[in-house]
């Protein structure tokens, strides 16, 4: 059962850019989005994705990826202010990224809410929190028939994980941010076991590749130690969450090595960092080892020795900057607003202070720009600031390099590659050197870079598979086998069942529909007896369950004397008992108009009429037309007839040399045909598949429709002697072609039985 539909995949956001996440899957009439977060270089709603573009209505289910703002912030403004709860959507994300994100919503609705261009209240914060569905890693989940997805570890941050989707069959395999590395307290990316038809990778760092975790962090305390030496204070912008732990964990491992550095203090800068370090000790179990063995000895490692929350009374960051030496890690990590903007205005004319970048910068931020060393910045009042301290850039940002994201993508071996949350530039140049290495491999695998807005769609021609269950399934077939039975389709997949195993199998039942047709005619019982034997070579005659005289024709349709001029048509219906029915209706109703009625009724005729002669007769007649069809592709046909005062001695034996047999001689060739079985048997093989061929032809064109439609009949009864017709088993059932075997003559108890025929 081939199949090509088509996968719309449209972005939202992270279109060549890096920021607003938002992906729109869209296949088989299902609408499935990946991530919903704000741009950290816009405000108000020029930071949203471009939701005008969907009818969120129509919406499955959003997977948000993790907490950071860029993949989930917009969240409750799709939730609140779109159409989105006229639909049957839901919204999931793993445990512990339901719990940061509560604390970072209401830290980013207190940030926003000071501006007069605020997203959304505090109450509709509230109110989408409580419809977001929390699931876990592995854990298979199905959101709406035909769509379910399993979410597997994304390292990141606490939480973070990529989404395996399953659409009527077509996997996708969403990464969101991730990581290939395992850093202190997280679990590395897993490649998931299943193969995907579409891959959509992140390209945050294009073909750039970063130092190892030892070399960076070896620099970065070695950084922060020179900068305290000379006496300056160390300002580490990061977001309150994700790489500001990873950072603190080094601190509090360096200054404890380093006895000369504990009275310099070290100030994490953020209430929401110490509200979310209680979701980082309650989620212990879902981090690296090296985490989980350190809390099982009860060392708890986030209750940090060498590093303290500060305080953030009025004029705080002065205090700080007047202060003796120390390190600071401050929100938000683009330095756009909050306290590391203040720490950067005050701290900037200073050389002997140090700004270490950590994370990834995105173009349009203050975090980007202040790497290219300008020697001023602008306040956030619009006054120009002399920058003398020393900016660095050490990259702890848990994004993969090429090195891992092209490993990454060869071994997940998907059909196509989409790149998603990447600059321009950055995106070109790894889908550049990704085509490359699979030009090499001799692989043909699609890498597409869609644009914002632009939709990029993708065919797929698969084979649906039907699983055979139940009783089909008890037997295995073998190679070769047919195996029938019904097809049942539910959410996008097929199973084989055998009609009995519905009910237990899919909760169904099958039922038979039994139609009927009353016709009003004015001829006799057997003159439409006289035509539908004509018709049809055979029909069945006897009394139903209530005694009304019937005849069955073609094993399928009964029609019954329900009255003096009323004729019934019973049937059960089907594909092929309609099609009788349709046939035997309209000859009944042709009957009175035929000429052949006018005539037969009117005078007496002295010539026969083929289809009411007796068995042995018909016989005779058919094995003369069945000689003549032979004898003009072949010549002589010879009829041999078994000797019957031998077989009266040799009664014991049984074979088909006792059965009537036609011979045809060909050249030195013998071949013959046994009347009862019509199995051909010859010295030549050439000759025998000749003669199989015309007489399958023959029987073809001499046999009645009952006979073509039910089974292959034999020229002549075993039970029936060729000249002689046993009187005492003559009935009022219409004279045949055929001498009928038991099977057929048996007729159901609620129908026909044979058992009531009436006797002449």
């Amino acid at each position: 059962m081939a199949d090509s539909p088509t996968l719309s995949i449209t972005l939202l956001g992270a279109g060549q850019e890096v920021g607003r996440s938002c992906c729109v899957l869209r296949y088989r009439g299902k609408t499935i989005v990946c991530d919903a977060g704000v741009h950290p270089a816009y405000t108000g709603m020029a930071s949203l994705p471009f939701i005008d573009e969907l009818d969120w209505s129509t919406v499955d289910a959003i997977l948000i990826t993790h907490f950071h703002l860029d993949h989930a912030a917009a969240l409750t403004y799709i939730m609140e202010k779109t159409n989105f709860r006229d639909g049957k959507g839901k919204v999931y994300m793993t445990h512990p990224t339901k719990a940061v994100h509560k604390f970072m919503m209401q830290d980013f609705v207190r940030m926003s809410s000071s501006s007069s261009d605020a997203l959304f209240t505090p109450l509709e914060m509230s109110m989408s929190l409580s419809s977001i569905i929390p699931v876990s890693a592995h854990q298979l989940i199905s959101p709406c028939p035909g769509v379910s997805f399993t979410p597997y570890h994304a390292g990141h941050v606490l939480g973070a994980c990529m989404y395996l989707i399953d659409i009527a069959g077509l996997k996708i395999l969403y990464t969101g941010d991730y990581s290939r590395e395992e850093d202190r307290h997280l679990v590395k990316a897993e490649v998931p076991p299943i193969r995907p038809d579409v891959l959509i990778v992140e390209s945050t760092y294009g073909v750039q590749s970063l130092e190892g975790r030892e070399e960076k962090e070896l620099r970065f305390t070695s950084l922060v130690h020179s900068i305290i030496r000379r006496g300056g204070h160390v300002l580490l912008p990061a977001f309150a969450l994700g790489r500001a732990q990873e950072l603190l964990l080094i601190l509090d491992e360096y200054w404890k090595k380093h006895p000369d550095l504990h009275n310099v203090p070290i100030y994490y800068a953020s209430n929401l960092a110490r509200k979310c370090m209680a979701v980082y000790q309650t989620y212990i179990h879902t981090m690296n080892a090296n985490i989980r063995s350190r809390f099982a000895k009860r060392d708890n490692p986030f209750v940090f020795k060498h590093i303290s929350n500060l305080p953030q009374p009025r004029g705080w960051e002065r205090k700080i900057a007047e202060g003796p030496p120390c390190v600071v890690l401050a929100s938000p990590g683009f330095l756009q607003t909050g306290p590391s903007r203040e720490l950067l205005e005050l701290w900037a004319p200073d050389p002997r202070n140090g700004l270490i970048i950590t994370g990834y910068s995105i173009e349009g931020t203050l975090a980007r720009d202040i790497m290219n060393e300008p020697e001023e910045i602008v306040s956030l009042k619009g006054h120009s600031i002399s920058r003398k301290i020393s900016v660095d850039y050490i990259s702890f940002s848990a994004h993969v390099d090429y090195s891992q994201n092209s490993e990454f993508i060869e071994q997940v071996k998907a059909q196509h590659v989409v790149l998603v949350h990447g600059e321009a530039t950055a995106m070109g140049r790894l889908r550049a050197a990704m085509a490359d290495r699979f030009k090499d491999r001799d692989e043909d695998v699609k890498i597409h870079t869609p644009r914002n807005l632009e939709t990029l769609e993708l065919s797929f021609r698969g084979e649906r598979v039907a699983k055979a269950i139940g009783t089909l399934a008890s037997k295995p077939p073998q190679e070769g086998d047919t195996i029938s039975g019904l097809l049942v389709s539910k959410d996008y997949s097929y199973t084989l069942l055998d009609p009995r195993d519905l009910r237990d199998f899919a909760g169904l039942s099958t039922c038979i529909v039994t139609q009927r047709q009353r016709i009003t005619l004015g001829v006799g019982w057997d003159l439409v007896r006289w035509h539908l034997e004509g018709m049809f070579g055979k029909v069945v005659e006897g009394l139903d369950k209530d005694g009304v005289q019937t005849l069955r024709v073609m094993g399928m349709v009964d029609v019954k004397h329900t009255a003096e001029h009323e004729l019934t048509l019973e049937w059960d219906a089907s594909a092929s008992s309609d099609m009788i029915a349709d046939s035997t209706l309209a000859l009944i109703t042709g009957i009175d108009s035929s000429p052949a009625s006018i005539k037969l009724t009117t005078h007496p005729c002295s010539h026969s009429h083929p289809h009411a002669d007796s068995k042995n007769e018909s016989s005779y007649m058919r094995i003369q037309i069945l000689a003549e069809f032979l004898e003009n592709h072949f010549g002589e046909v010879e009829l041999h007839m078994p000797d019957k005062a031998a077989e009266g001695q040799h009664d014991h034996e049984q074979g088909e040399d006792h059965d009537p047999t036609l011979i045809i001689r060909v050249d030195e060739a013998d071949a013959y045909i046994n009347l009862v079985t019509l199995v051909v048997t010859s010295t030549n093989e050439a000759l025998g598949k000749r003669i199989e061929a015309v007489l399958e032809m023959a029987l073809s064109t001499i046999s009645s429709l009952t006979e073509l439609f039910e089974t292959s009949v034999p020229m002549m009864s075993e039970e029936v002697g060729f000249e002689e017709k046993d009187a005492e088993k003559e009935t009022s059932q219409a004279p045949t072609d055929e001498p009928m075997t038991p099977e057929e003559t048996k007729l159901p108890h609620d129908a026909v039985s044979s058992e009531n025929c009436k006797q002449d």
